[in-house]
């Protein structure tokens, strides 16, 4: 099959969930002997570029970027109370690159064209006129649940009915759009009930994020026992509530109180006030790390205390594939089918994530156990190459096309 895949962010280098997921989609569909193309977005907020990075995958697919500004000033956010549109959405729109991509279709005839998230549905009407490739909507999170879950989080009145508004505007654009689609790939049995609960009547199928396991090589005897630490992009606002939320409520306990454990940040786009949590040997804002496989080898206990959100958390997948301890919320281990005080720790409030917090850096025989079982997990259920053929399948299944 020829297979056409659009994102919205270059996903080169890949040190992000959104670039993981897409990269190791391709992998598996190319080792299925497929030939897949990758026409991204290149957002300025986002900027990425595969000239600095040597990435093996690129002599694999054909390859288009295109840059596009999608920052938002403060006119246009202003502007945007008074319009029903959502501008979240609307700012991916590029008439350009809508005329590339209509060239490329025009040059190959593909079979499955494949939107990675919402915010290249813009492209969909042009794409359907003009293709006869069957449209698959890959959700890697429903989007106004995002935003609906950041709005109840906060306390400030005007920021609580700020993101409302968002979410009530995202919700309709993406309501409008799931069912001119052929189908919808999820990544949890619960974002595949909310969708069927919102009238879609397209296929939905659910395909677990699959990892290229060998590029996962714990090593424990590398690791800092016990240290706690969090990875994560903190442009996104999930990331950023959730670990802001972490450190207000246990600086005192890391830094003066008893758990005496040393925390590690680090990640994309880190905002220079978080240099202000800092504190001589025992909380370490590190910004982007050059090898995001050593630093979390080097680590014991990962924290993703994730308070809002949607789908598959790429980063639970990767750290327990590395055999690392974890603490999430249930939140952030939706979909993934853990046993909690198995194969993760479960802590949904202060109290909770005190609780696991203690008894890890207690026991270290624990944590490695727990770690252990975090790998065989995802050696039986996220392996790429397991979850790649259920999608070919997936695409085959999409009668007429492969009558």
């Amino acid at each position: 099959m020829k297979i056409l895949i659009l994102t919205h962010r270059v996903p080169f280098p890949q040190n992000g969930g959104y670039a993981i997921v897409v990269c190791n989609t391709i992998k598996g569909l190319i080792a299925l002997g497929h030939e897949v193309s990758l026409v991204a977005l290149n957002g300025k907020k986002y900027h990425g570029s595969v000239q600095t990075t040597e990435d093996e995958l690129l002599q694999k697919i054909q390859y288009t970027s295109y840059d596009i500004n999608i920052n938002v000033s403060v006119l246009d956010a202003i502007g945007n109370l008074f319009s029903k549109k959502s501008n979240d959405v609307d700012r991916y729109y590029d008439a350009e690159f809508e005329k590339l991509l209509l060239r490329e279709l025009r040059q190959t005839a593909y079979d499955i064209i494949q939107f990675e998230g919402l915010f290249v549905t813009p492209y969909l009407t042009a794409i359907r006129k003009h293709s006869k490739a069957r449209l698959i909507y890959r959700s890697h999170n429903i989007e106004h649940q995002v935003w609906m879950r950041l709005a109840q989080q906060k306390s400030d009145l005007f920021k609580k009915w700020y993101l409302h508004l968002l979410a009530r505007r995202v919700k309709d654009y993406e309501l409008q759009q799931l069912n001119k689609f052929d189908a919808i790939a999820v990544f949890t049995n619960e974002d595949k009930k909310t969708l069927l609960s919102y009238g879609v009547t397209i296929p939905v199928e659910i395909f677990p994020v699959g990892i290229s396991l060998p590029d996962y090589k714990p090593d424990y005897n590398k690791t800092e026992f016990p240290s706690l630490f969090f990875l994560g992009s903190l442009d996104w606002m999930p990331n950023r509530e959730g670990i802001e939320w972490f450190i207000e409520n246990f600086y005192k306990d890391l830094t003066e109180g008893d758990l005496r454990v040393k925390f590690y940040v680090a990640g994309h786009n880190i905002p220079d006030s978080f240099d202000d949590y800092e504190v001589m040997g025992k909380i370490f804002i590190q910004g982007e790390v050059d090898d995001a496989f050593e630093f979390v080898n080097s680590k014991a206990i990962m924290v993703v205390p994730l308070l809002s959100s949607g789908g598959m958390r790429v980063k639970i997948v990767e750290g327990m594939a590395m055999e690392k301890c974890i603490i999430s919320t249930s939140l952030g281990a939706e979909g993934i089918n853990f046993i909690n005080g198995t194969n993760i720790l479960i802590a949904n409030n202060r109290q909770e994530f005190y609780g696991a917090i203690e008894r890890c850096i207690a026991d270290e025989e624990f944590c490695r156990n727990i770690g252990l079982n975090a790998r065989r997990l995802i050696e039986e259920q996220h392996d790429v190459h397991v979850v790649a053929p259920r999608l070919v399948a997936f695409y085959q299944s999409l009668e007429p096309l492969f009558a």
